[in-house]
């Protein structure tokens, strides 16, 4: 009882911050490396304008000639000072090194288009292989509970004041830059301008979703919740036939108030088609619901 009472009386976020410190820092260094390698020798020598501040950088530079390793240093610290401002120590304090170390690593990596020659004509492999890495690095800052600050801040400040989700918001900003990016890069190839845009869309798409299979990893089983008037046979099915353990819960109907049972199976994915079947075989007016389980534990 005293273990829990002290677990109860104690900040769990501090608990989780401490935990793993230097394997949490390690890479968040390397997530930040790998965004800032990705930006200078993929995305900038390309025009590929993927949104947040990098993505300005690129556009501005193409404007003013302002360089871009020397934008994305200003702007990093005008937002880490907002933030600090706006949204308060709290909400800053995940941000102030990774908006440190991304800007230093941009500065570092600006060299390497010259030192690495990829001599390849074909955007769209150029913006696979930058999403894949931009991807990962993202992943890995993310999974360990930091952020590299920049047009996250922005996307937080926007959330706060406009009352939209945090995913809204910064859909909305990174749309405003990409689409915006065509009418000012090409010198006035429009073709060019535009196809640029359509390969920087690609490149958000992949990135997003590596950034989410790094955070989430790769879902190898599903999740079933069975609602059937044939429960002792479907039950039978799945501990009998699959081996798999279930878990009975109770439910009721919200509309009609009447009580029914609900099946709970985790079920590996290679064995998916049976399950969902061999269910619909027992009982083909059986409500069916499955999801993605990323991870689980104590389950056979």
């Amino acid at each position: 009882m005293l273990f829990k009472k002290e677990i109860m009386n104690t900040d769990i976020l501090k608990i989780l911050t401490k935990k793993n410190r230097l394997k949490r820092y390690t890479f968040l260094v390397i997530g930040c490396f790998l965004s800032a390698f990705t930006f200078n020798v993929f995305y900038s020598p390309n025009n590929l304008v993927t949104g947040g501040v990098s993505g300005l950088s690129i556009v501005i530079e193409n404007i003013t000639g302002l360089p871009t390793s020397t934008f994305i240093t200003i702007s990093y610290i005008i937002l880490l000072i907002l933030s600090y401002l706006i949204l308060g120590k709290e909400s800053t304090k995940y941000s102030v090194i990774g908006s440190i170390l991304y800007p230093l690593f941009v500065n570092l990596t600006k060299p390497m288009p010259e030192l690495i020659h990829f001599n390849v004509d074909n955007m769209l492999l150029v913006s696979l292989f930058g999403a894949v890495i931009a991807g990962i690095g993202s992943g890995l800052t993310f999974k360990y509970g930091f952020s590299t600050g920049g047009s996250d801040v922005v996307v937080q400040i926007l959330s706060k004041y406009f009352k939209v989700s945090i995913g809204t918001a910064s859909k909305i900003l990174n749309f405003i830059i990409i689409l915006g990016s065509g009418f000012f890069i090409g010198e006035g190839n429009y073709a060019y301008q535009w196809e640029t845009v359509m390969y920087a869309m690609i490149a958000v798409y992949i990135s997003t979703m590596l950034t989410d299979k790094v955070l989430l990893g790769i879902s190898d089983s599903k999740s079933f919740y069975i609602i059937t008037e044939h429960e002792t046979a479907i039950k039978s099915f799945l501990m009998n036939e699959l081996g798999k353990g279930v878990t009975v819960l109770e439910g009721r109907g919200g509309y009609t108030g009447d009580r029914k049972k609900v099946l709970m199976c985790v079920i590996p994915t290679k064995q998916y088609f049976l399950a969902k079947e061999g269910i619909l075989e027992i009982d083909k007016d059986a409500i069916v619901l499955i999801n993605d389980v990323y991870e689980s534990s104590g389950i056979e």
